[in-house]
């Protein structure tokens, strides 16, 4: 067997070895198994942009395999390196024309799938949605049952086949948080609120985590989403408001502190604890209170002590300027102004 004919067989075994490693890996890669309407569409939009970029990648690897084995160089080959270059209007048209209409077809299809997958957009259902709390700490996850009254840490029970509202935020670095078989991932940032919404379409166990990178234990911050029948839901909803204990503010302080965790549930948590995460971080910059206001830093007689950025520096006061019923935050009590607002976002 000559050296050519042996890197032949070797190329020809690379490929196929390649190919069924590859499609024996498909078998883990989890976002193409998606279990949700909000999945099934990612998955779609991924399918559609592999296929049109195939459209254009396979023709090209084919042409070019195809010229360098036609062209190639042979043994005894004395023939004078002479091109002979030329233009083809007809071929510079065809070229050029197939990649803008790849390209024209997958800007309309992905503004589509933009508008339709919005994560605050809620999903068309019969079913009411269930408003679920979320809070990225270090280095854990707390999801808070306002509806319910209750709150677990490190594991998310759902019911299936009912749209899941999740507002998100952080009180610490910021995150994202994933549920890769039931939809996009989105980033949880302290001192704002985001929304998005879910559905599990079939009872099962899925795999929830951090997708951005926060420190020491972030490989830890995985949690487990459990869908289950409505029966099932309301049932462990029971269970846990009889047997869990109850979240206090000082439990939260000592939660929220960096550390790692295994899951936890509680029966009751204090009223307004989610609106109090988010504001916190505005508060330290001045901004008065208010939910649905936008954060703003103090004006005015300030305005020379504003730094690059906009933020004011250390020992301005602002917090000391900052209106009376903001003090509240760090006491440990509720706000009743704050505990009786609702979320906005995404309307």
């Amino acid at each position: 067997m000559n050296i050519s004919k042996l890197t032949r067989l070797l190329t020809t075994s690379g490929v196929l070895a390649s190919t069924a490693m590859f499609v024996s890996g498909c078998k883990s890669m989890i976002v193409f198994d998606p279990k949700g309407p909000i999945g099934i569409h990612q998955r779609d939009l991924i399918y559609i942009t592999m296929l049109l970029c195939l459209i254009l990648l396979v023709p090209v690897l084919i042409i070019a395999a195809w010229i360098v084995w036609r062209f190639r160089d042979k043994k005894g080959n004395n023939a004078p390196y002479q091109p002979i270059w030329s233009h083809s209007t007809k071929l510079e048209i065809i070229w050029w024309s197939i990649p803008i209409l790849v390209i024209l077809i997958l800007a309309i299809v992905t503004a589509r799938y933009t508008y339709m997958l919005d994560p605050a957009k809620p999903i068309t259902s019969d079913k009411k949605a269930i408003t679920i709390q979320v809070t990225s700490l270090d280095w854990k996850w707390l999801f808070q049952y306002p509806d319910q009254g209750i709150a677990t840490v490190n594991h998310l029970v759902i019911p299936e086949g009912t749209p899941i509202k999740f507002e998100l935020t952080s009180d610490g670095p910021m995150n994202g948080f994933w549920v890769p078989q039931l939809g996009g991932m989105i980033y949880t940032m302290s001192g704002m609120a985001t929304t998005m919404y879910l559905q599990a379409d079939e009872p099962g166990n899925y795999m929830g985590t951090g997708s951005n990178f926060t420190g020491r234990d972030f490989a830890k911050m995985g949690f487990k989403t459990k869908a289950v029948p409505q029966a099932e839901f309301d049932q462990w909803v029971a269970e846990s408001k009889a047997g869990g204990n109850a979240l206090s503010e000082e439990g939260y302080q000592n939660l929220a502190k960096p550390g790692t965790s295994g899951p936890m549930t509680f029966a009751s948590i204090p009223p307004g604890l989610f609106e109090r995460i988010v504001h916190v971080y505005s508060m330290s910059r001045g901004a008065p209170p208010g939910y649905t206001q936008k954060a703003q830093t103090l004006s005015g007689e300030k305005s020379t002590e504003h730094s690059e950025g906009g933020q004011l520096p250390p020992g301005n006061n602002a917090q000391k300027d900052a209106p009376d019923d903001l003090e509240s935050f760090g006491s440990g009590h509720a706000n009743p102004k704050l505990d009786n607002m609702h979320m906005n976002h995404g309307k």
